[in-house]
């Protein structure tokens, strides 16, 4: 596995504009598909069905050489912001921090550690997605994993204000209730202009 590129800019906002419509640069940010989050402490019964429509957009992505970034909960025993609230979650090296099986990361792919809700937040993800595509950096981030109302929705606002653009796959992302799930979409569709596309469709995108 690519550990994450130390340093480096992400030249998405220095492209000169073009009379022509450019190709995005797409990026596939993998979120918090941890043993303890889909099995375990904090386990998701609906992320269940949300595995096959990211499996899908997986396999997609390295068939084309997209970048995949699976961004990790990787906690310390001195987070208490989160740890009070949630309990212990998603320790540093415990099996419960640990990508689910049917989501293996490949050697080719990035891991970015996290300890907050954003995975822009004290991580090198930015830095990292300047270094792709030969460092004209992804410009297109395919959002999916849990929770669509907590840390999917806090990644997608650092995205929006570094200016990618932003695609957030409506049947890849999940959240404790449907209610939860539904209110984030609206709010990074209204507000990030996130736009929701089904898996079915960002795979067409991506081919």
């Amino acid at each position: 596995m690519k550990p994450s590129l130390a340093k480096g800019h992400n030249s998405k906002n220095n492209v000169p504009h073009d009379n022509y419509e450019r190709k995005p640069r797409y990026a596939i940010l993998v979120n918090d598909m941890l043993n303890d989050f889909i099995h375990g402490k904090l386990k998701c019964d609906r992320a269940a069905k949300i595995i096959p429509k990211i499996k899908l957009i997986l396999e997609k992505a390295r068939q084309k050489d997209i970048p995949i970034f699976y961004c990790n909960d990787e906690h310390l025993r001195i987070d208490t912001y989160e740890l009070k609230l949630w309990g212990p979650h998603a320790m540093k090296d415990s099996d419960g921090a640990k990508v689910i099986d049917e989501l293996r990361p490949s050697a080719n792919d990035y891991i970015v550690p996290k300890r907050r809700y954003s995975s822009f937040d004290g991580t090198s993800l930015d830095n990292s997605l300047g270094e792709t595509y030969n460092g004209k950096g992804a410009d297109t981030i395919i959002m999916t994993g849990v929770h669509t109302h907590i840390c999917v929705k806090h990644t997608v606002y650092d995205a929006f204000v570094r200016g990618y653009d932003l695609i957030v796959a409506e049947d890849g992302v999940e959240a404790f209730t449907g209610d939860d799930h539904v209110a984030g979409l609206k709010y990074m569709r209204l507000n990030y202009g996130a736009k929701m596309e089904k898996v079915s469709d960002i795979l067409k995108s991506i081919s």
